[in-house]
């Protein structure tokens, strides 16, 4: 790959090949990919580590009197216990016309309950599944229809109570979550709209314009899941009923591009929903919806994964990105929007088994959620990623907004992402120290994976058998590495590739080591055809972000010739004086710029 030939390129020709024409059906060999169980990954990356660790601190903190406050005053029960505030907190008068603070009363209640249930799947925590019971039985109390005619999102809050629900039943078995959520089917239902509805239209006679931003269009995904692990048929005739089909998914499976002014998190969200329609609901005019939409997104991304400046979707061949490089600092909605990306590429890669998927989340994963500053007590929390070329890290006015209930389950959700399964393979998507411990043929396997990837090329492989067996590792092979290396016990085996991941098959056993060396260079790319003279600087899956409130003028030739000062920091020599180059992850308060401006060639 040429240094200035770009992701958006390739997907602007292969996506204007693809959408257009139907999506070949997935064959009984290519049933999809299984996600393994939260437990069989333990994680030794202190950045994933320490992620996980600060977000669930913060909700361990949080007391139950606190959050079970708007629930109850909702539906006009006493409720006593300090008010958290922001979003979370009720407020009967509340104008948005004056604050944001009453926006979105209990929100992220259902959201947190499924953080505590994954972070107990995950560690084995005792105290997390002890608060996940309490809220869950308090919960319970406040099941009313009131609480539902009370609330500006319903739709939303229904779908967030869900997930809680339907995680605490399948991680920490709370034996009564399926009737908590039946009660809660049955208070909600008729507060519902009946059928999906387009954000933005208010379907509440007598409301103010603050009432039509429901998300109905997302809940299909967790009614399908819920479905799935035995909570009823109800859920999947809601399922179904809720399906955005004649304004979304129909002219998205037939290849036209609807984006265009969406909602940017929630309708990359509802592509999830059509997923599961898919996956559980066999039905492969959803799954073409999902890819063409998927490819679509990539037309209209930043080279850090992220999309929907201001919070939308934008038409395709639009000035609209490019021109918020300079109007906007609102860029990417971080973790909200990371979250929903990430479940969209796992259950695409889990269908398709095509590492560009895999290539994605990586890009949205160190690009992006790894480095959203950590949530704070008081309920500040980090909202979006900064594009602009003055660009700058900083924490949202909001507090307890709905990214404040998307970042724990970010957190959580690493290791199912990292690793998947088939009945004869174990597919590695993400390159994060861990460990990996399964079940194969009855021999247990342990996998630890090390390495400083991606500040280092090498990652390596321990294995632990029980026994000496066979077994397949998938290795995602990223479509920037065009070098790859694989070494088993020191032997270079060749690295045959299939739709992004190489295969190497054999008998293992205890002691052998698997090395996977991914030659990082340096690439150019621009944030449109049309604007090629605007560009960003990556290395391997890293967009490095210049340190600078003025950038220097520079030449691609010099940006192309920076050099490593440290393993986590670059310099570009310019005419004027050295521009320091880091990662996301890694740059702390200072401005920066993600794109810098190259004299036109």
């Amino acid at each position: 790959m040429s240094p200035d030939i770009t992701r958006r390129r390739f997907m602007q020709t292969s996506a204007a090949l693809v959408v257009h024409q139907a999506v070949p059906k997935i064959t009984p060999a290519d049933q999809p990919l299984q996600e393994v169980e939260y437990a069989q990954v333990r994680f030794t990356s202190p950045a994933h580590i320490a992620q996980l660790e600060e977000t669930h601190t913060i909700l361990m903190g949080l007391s139950d009197d606190s959050l079970l406050k708007p629930l109850r005053a909702m539906v006009g029960q006493p409720a006593p216990g300090e008010e958290l505030g922001g979003w979370y907190q009720y407020m009967l008068n509340f104008d948005p016309g004056k604050t944001d603070a009453g926006l979105a009363p209990s929100a992220t209640f259902g959201q947190w309950v499924s953080a505590l249930c994954r972070y107990h799947a995950i560690t084995g925590d005792t105290a997390s599944r002890d608060k996940v019971l309490r809220l869950n039985r308090l919960y319970r109390q406040t099941i009313a229809p009131v609480y539902y005619e009370n609330n500006r999102f319903p739709a939303y809050c229904f779908d967030k109570l869900v997930c809680g629900l339907m995680d605490s039943h399948r991680l920490v078995q709370d034996p009564d979550a399926f009737a908590i959520l039946n009660e809660t089917y049955d208070a909600a239902q008729k507060q519902l709209p009946g059928h999906a509805i387009d954000r933005e239209i208010n379907w509440r006679p007598g409301k103010d314009n603050s009432w039509s931003w429901d998300e109905s269009y997302t809940m299909p995904e967790n009614l399908y899941l819920v479905y799935s692990m035995g909570a009823g048929s109800r859920y999947l005739d809601m399922a179904k009923q809720y399906l955005d089909d004649a304004t979304y998914f129909d002219p998205l499976a037939r290849g036209e591009n609807v984006l265009g002014k969406k909602h940017a998190y929630s309708y990359v969200n509802a592509l999830c929903s059509a997923m599961q329609a898919y996956l559980i609901g066999g039905s492969e005019k959803h799954l073409a919806a999902a890819r063409n939409g998927f490819d679509m997104l990539q037309q209209q991304s930043f080279a850090t994964g992220g999309w929907g400046p201001d919070e939308l979707l934008r038409k395709p061949g639009s000035e609209e990105v490019f021109a918020s490089l300079t109007k906007s600092h609102n860029s990417f909605e971080t973790p909200c929007g990371s979250y929903a990306h990430m479940k969209l590429t796992r259950y695409l890669l889990r269908v398709t088994r095509d590492g560009r998927y895999g290539d994605s989340m990586e890009r949205i994963m160190y690009n992006t959620a790894l480095g959203a500053k950590p949530l704070q007590p008081d309920g500040h929390a980090f909202y979006y990623s900064d594009y602009n070329l003055k660009g700058k890290r900083v924490y949202s006015d909001h507090r307890w907004p709905c990214c404040s209930g998307t970042l724990p389950q970010v957190a959580t959700d690493y290791g199912i992402n990292t690793y998947l399964r088939d009945p004869s393979s174990v597919w590695v998507n993400l390159y994060i120290p861990s460990v990996f411990q399964f079940d194969h043929h009855d021999v247990a396997f342990k996998l630890e994976q090390s390495g400083d990837y991606p500040f280092a090329d090498t990652i390596t492989f321990n294995i632990t058998a029980s026994r000496p067996a066979d077994l397949t590792l998938r290795l995602r092979i990223p479509a920037w590495s065009s070098n790859p290396r694989i070494d088993v016990n020191g032997q270079s085996v060749p690295v045959t590739a299939t739709k992004g991941f190489a295969i190497v098959s054999r008998t293992w056993k205890t002691g052998d080591v698997l090395t996977l060396t991914l030659p990082a260079t340096l690439r150019l790319e621009p944030i449109s055809l049309a604007h090629s003279e605007t560009a960003a600087l990556l290395y391997g899956p890293l967009v490095l972000f210049a340190i600078t409130s003025d950038a220097p003028p520079i030449t691609r030739s010099q940006a192309l010739a920076a050099h490593r000062v440290s393993p986590t920091e670059w310099s570009i020599e310019t005419a004027a004086s050295p521009l320091r180059l880091l990662p996301f992850t890694h740059v702390g308060d200072a401005p920066y710029t993600a794109y810098l401006t190259y004299p036109k060639t």
